[in-house]
C-alpha cells in the first residue's frame, strides 16, 4: 500500500468516525402512534351517568346522548360545564334540515350567537358521523366551535375530520326525529332542561299543546261585525 492510498484510507475512516455521532445525534426517535379511537359507545345510560347528557324538549320526549371525552376532551368538558350552568336551558333549535342535523345551542336563536367562554381548538378525529352522531358546529374557520351543536339524522361522512364528533345519541333518536325543521322553523322546538344524567334533575312538565280552533259560528260573524 503507497502512501496516497494509506493516507486517503485513514481520512475516509477519520471522516466516517467523526460524522457517525453526529449522524445518531440528527435523527430524531419515531413518536409513538396515537392510540386508535373506538367507535363503539355503550347505550347503557347507568354506566358512567356523569358522562350521560339529557335533553329534555318542549315536544314532549327525552334525548340521552353519550358524551365521549376519549373522542375530544375539550369538547365534552365544555359541554359539561354550560350545561351545569343552565345555558342551554330555553334554547331552541334553530337550524333543522330534513335527512341531514338538528342544530341548537345558539342562545339567540339565530345561528350567529355562542356563549361568554372563549372558542375551542378544534379536535378533529376519525370518528364517522353516522345516525345519531352529535358534533360541534363551527364557521369555516376550524378553531371556532363554542357552544352550538348538533345531531346527525343520517349518516353524513363528509363532515369526518372536518368536525369535532364528541358524542352519540343513546335513546330518544325517535324524539330526534321529531323536531320541527326549519331555518329557522316556524315553531321551533326547544331544549326545556338539559342536565346530566348524574345530577338526577327530574324531568320539566312539557308545555301543554294549543287548543285547536273551534268552528266559526253564525254568532262569532255577527259579534265581529258588530264590533
Amino acid at each position: 500500500m503507497n502512501r496516497r492510498t494509506f493516507t486517503a484510507l485513514v481520512l475516509v475512516l477519520g471522516l466516517g468516525l467523526a460524522a457517525t455521532p453526529v449522524l445518531a445525534k440528527d435523527k430524531a426517535p419515531a413518536p409513538a402512534p396515537a392510540p386508535a379511537l373506538s367507535a363503539v359507545v355503550n347505550p347503557d345510560p347507568a354506566v358512567d351517568p356523569d358522562n350521560i347528557l339529557a335533553l329534555d324538549l318542549s315536544n314532549g320526549g327525552r334525548v340521552l346522548i353519550r358524551l365521549m371525552p376519549q373522542w375530544a376532551p375539550g369538547h365534552v368538558e365544555r359541554i359539561k360545564t354550560l350545561t351545569k350552568e343552565g345555558f342551554y336551558n330555553g334554547i331552541i333549535f334553530h337550524r333543522v334540515i330534513d335527512g341531514f342535523m338538528a342544530q341548537t345551542g345558539d342562545p339567540t336563536g339565530t345561528g350567529q350567537g355562542g356563549s361568554k367562554l372563549p372558542d375551542l381548538k378544534a379536535e378533529f378525529n376519525s370518528l364517522p358521523h353516522v345516525r345519531g352522531s352529535v358534533s360541534m358546529a363551527r364557521t369555516d374557520a376550524p378553531d371556532t366551535a363554542n357552544s352550538q351543536f348538533f345531531i346527525v339524522f343520517y349518516p353524513r361522512f363528509a363532515l369526518d375530520h372536518r368536525y369535532t364528533n364528541f358524542g352519540r345519541v343513546i335513546a330518544g333518536m325517535d324524539v330526534v326525529d321529531a323536531i320541527e325543521r326549519g331555518e329557522p322553523p316556524q315553531n321551533p322546538t326547544k331544549i326545556l332542561q338539559a342536565s346530566l344524567l348524574s345530577e338526577g334533575k327530574p324531568r320539566p312538565a312539557a308545555p301543554a299543546p294549543a287548543a285547536p280552533a273551534g268552528p266559526i259560528t253564525a254568532d262569532m260573524l255577527s259579534n265581529s261585525k258588530s264590533n
